[in-house]
């Protein structure tokens, strides 16, 4: 059987070039970066060149990226280390209610150690009211949260317009762009961006391999710590083959961002589409046109999510019900709850994220399936 793969949102394959430099550096490259000798000094180089790909790609300086494990600990290091360095100036944090749980419980977390924090709604396309982020603004109010694009329904947030008025307002803007970074253009000076975090699994690099781009002037306090690495701001030896996959992958996003972008776009806008034309009840979660390259997100009335998943899995086809860190949930989405879908409706949704292996004839595929599997289940169900 031909298996396709639909969930590139919750995971991508490593780039085999990547993979290949990655073993020289976990072998005959395996030097210390912090060591003075031959062999560290290569690792340093190497590190050196990744940490300015990644900054290349977002438009930032090479000392203003930090690396991590990855997305999650990115946003814990910016939500903390902003809320513990800037308590003195107040304890008041904004996010919105459809972020990824690595926000969501940071702010749950640091509600109990004193802060207060505002989870402004969303509309029915998973935007917030930029209205509503002023409205919500305190005196005491040191940190904005909002993801740059959502990791289930592909919606982009107005992030201009946050950063232009976070920036006027003196408070600082951090974004979860985990997924848009690498798919979209980002440029962190111009969208006024103080702290970005990223990931490299979401763009064809390692899993366990991220990075926190911190503006410089910004007002941070480390949140693990031992020795001198990522100057003093995150301790521990470097993970130098993930950090060079990394920068290896950020080097490639940039240079097919464009091409790759429009040809997402089309196979994205083909499938919504067809998806419409060809399955009757059903409803596209996210906005039609600010939305990710790769996504398409579809809830389908009559039928739960879970059977339609593991009918397309019998077929072939890997695809998803949401975020990938909720699976075996049986809770509905948080972001379609807050989109306003009714609990039934946001339990029958599915996610089709699309990514550099995905053809043509990949979606024919898909919409050959699809309609069958939906019209099996809807009758099967009637029929209890």
């Amino acid at each position: 059987m031909r298996h396709i793969y639909f969930d590139h949102a919750a995971t991508t394959a490593t780039d085999p070039k990547i993979a290949k430099v990655m073993l020289e550096y976990m072998t005959s490259e395996f030097g210390n970066p912090s060591s003075i000798h031959y062999f560290g000094r290569k690792t340093r180089r190497a590190v050196a060149e990744s940490r300015e790909n990644v900054a290349a790609l977002i438009g930032a300086e090479p000392e203003e990226v930090f690396f991590t494990s990855g997305g999650s600990e990115s946003d814990n290091f910016a939500l903390k280390g902003i809320a513990f360095a800037n308590k003195g100036q107040g304890n008041h944090i904004i996010t919105t209610s459809i972020e990824h749980h690595a926000v969501l419980h940071t702010c749950e977390w640091l509600e109990k150690k004193g802060f207060k924090v505002t989870y402004l709604p969303v509309d029915a396309d998973g935007k917030v009211d930029i209205a509503a982020i002023k409205a919500a603004v305190t005196d005491k109010t040191i940190l904005i949260s909002v993801m740059f694009a959502n990791n289930e329904v592909g919606t982009i947030e107005p992030i201009a317009e946050i950063g232009a008025f976070a920036r006027q307002a003196g408070i600082y803007f951090h974004t979860d762009a985990v997924q848009a970074v690498g798919h979209t253009e980002i440029n962190v000076k111009k969208l006024n961006i103080d702290l970005l975090s990223l990931s490299g699994h979401k763009l064809y690099g390692p899993k366990g391999m991220g990075a926190l781009y911190i503006r410089r002037g910004v007002k941070i306090e480390p949140v693990q710590h031992g020795g001198v690495q990522e100057r003093g701001m995150r301790a521990g030896t470097e993970n130098v083959p993930g950090i060079v996959g990394l920068g290896l992958a950020a080097r490639k996003a940039m240079a097919e961002l464009v091409e790759e972008n429009n040809r997402l776009t089309r196979l994205r806008d083909k499938l919504i589409y067809a998806i419409e034309a060809e399955i009757p009840a059903v409803k596209l979660n996210g906005h039609r046109q600010d939305r990710l390259p790769g996504n398409v997100n579809f809830s389908f009335s009559g039928i739960d999510g879970e059977p339609l998943l593991l009918n397309l899995d019998m077929q072939g086809i890997a695809a998803s019900s949401g975020s990938a860190c909720m699976a075996g949930s049986v809770e509905p989405s948080h972001v379609l709850l807050a989109m306003g879908l009714a609990p039934e409706l946001a339990q029958s949704s599915l996610r089709l994220t699309l990514g550099r292996e995905n053809t043509d004839d990949n979606i024919d595929t898909l919409l050959e399936i699809l309609p069958k599997i939906v019209k099996k289940i809807r009758s099967l169900k009637n029929n209890c």
